[in-house]
């Protein structure tokens, strides 16, 4: 919080013409900082983050046990709370006193949403900042960085990381309008460590259809000479020689694609990032490393 301090002139009056006395002193006036960011579209709805809450839970509900007093920030939850109250019912079958906080830039979003606050889950203004009473464990922020450029994008992650608690991380992504289509990438105080591509398989006509999904730091790096591009090249390809397997329907297609393209590129193949029960969803999760963009590591 800012404060701005008002001092009377010689002759007893302030610098807007007011009378003051000369005893005291000088006036606070606190001012309250502007969040971080800019306002989002806020486009939202039931489910649309569910392939994200689902891997949330497998892959940190250990994260979330082991942690005391575990707070979990959804930052940017669009127009309605919705997908962050789903997010908390979620989290509360894994850890029932784990603490949810709605965060949004738009005041008019806040107001909206505390009527349906309750213990456990709030509802606050705020930004990349993360204005909160102690450090997230875990911070989800989807559809928040599509309007910033790369640059930009790279520096909320940075500011994310800088407020995380020990051992907390960040899942950072883009998803389609209802969900079918998503990406994200999980980042800790070190960076970023894994990227995970998720759809819904039913109408998907090759995995580098989720190009259009990918997060800020990566959806520009799909040209030519990229990390990203051959992993998608490459993913396209295994998708195509298993076709055969697409009788038996897309999952058993898609289960064979992810095990032929584990064959070149770094797949986990077992729990929790890994292995057939996670593909079987229409997953696939590879390490930063794989696919950051040249020059970044």
């Amino acid at each position: 919080m800012r404060v701005s301090w008002t001092f009377p002139d010689e002759h007893g009056d302030d610098a807007r013409g007011r009378r003051v006395t000369r005893q005291g002193p000088p006036v606070a006036r606190a001012v309250k900082a502007r969040p971080v960011g800019e306002v989002t579209r806020g486009t939202t709805g039931h489910n649309r983050l569910r392939r994200s809450d689902r891997w949330i839970t497998a892959v940190y509900g250990r994260l979330l046990v082991s942690g005391e007093r575990p707070l979990v920030v959804d930052l940017g939850y669009g127009a309605s709370h919705v997908t962050t109250t789903e997010l908390f019912l979620r989290l509360r079958r894994v850890r029932p006193d784990v603490e949810v906080v709605g965060m949004e830039i738009d005041p008019l979003r806040v107001a909206a949403a505390k009527p349906y606050e309750r213990p456990g889950l709030t509802f606050v203004r705020g930004g990349f900042e993360l204005p909160v009473s102690r450090p997230p464990l875990v911070v989800r922020a989807f559809n928040v960085l599509r309007q910033y450029d790369e640059a930009q994008a790279w520096e909320a992650w940075g500011m994310l990381r800088s407020r995380l608690a020990a051992g907390g991380v960040v899942v950072e992504g883009t998803c389609s309008e209802i969900g079918h289509r998503a990406t994200w990438v999980t980042l800790d105080a070190s960076g970023p460590r894994t990227v995970t591509l998720s759809a819904r398989l039913g109408g998907l006509g090759r995995p580098s259809d989720l190009a259009e999904r990918l997060p800020k730091a990566l959806i520009h790096r799909n040209v030519p000479g990229e990390r990203v591009h051959a992993f998608l090249r490459d993913f396209d390809h295994a998708w195509t020689v298993s076709a055969p397997y697409g009788a038996y329907g897309a999952r058993s297609r898609w289960i064979a694609a992810v095990e032929r393209l584990a064959e070149t590129w770094p797949v986990p193949a077992s729990p929790p990032l890994g292995g057939r029960r996670r593909w079987r969803l229409g997953e696939v999760t590879v390490p930063w490393t794989a696919v950051a963009p040249e020059g970044t590591g």
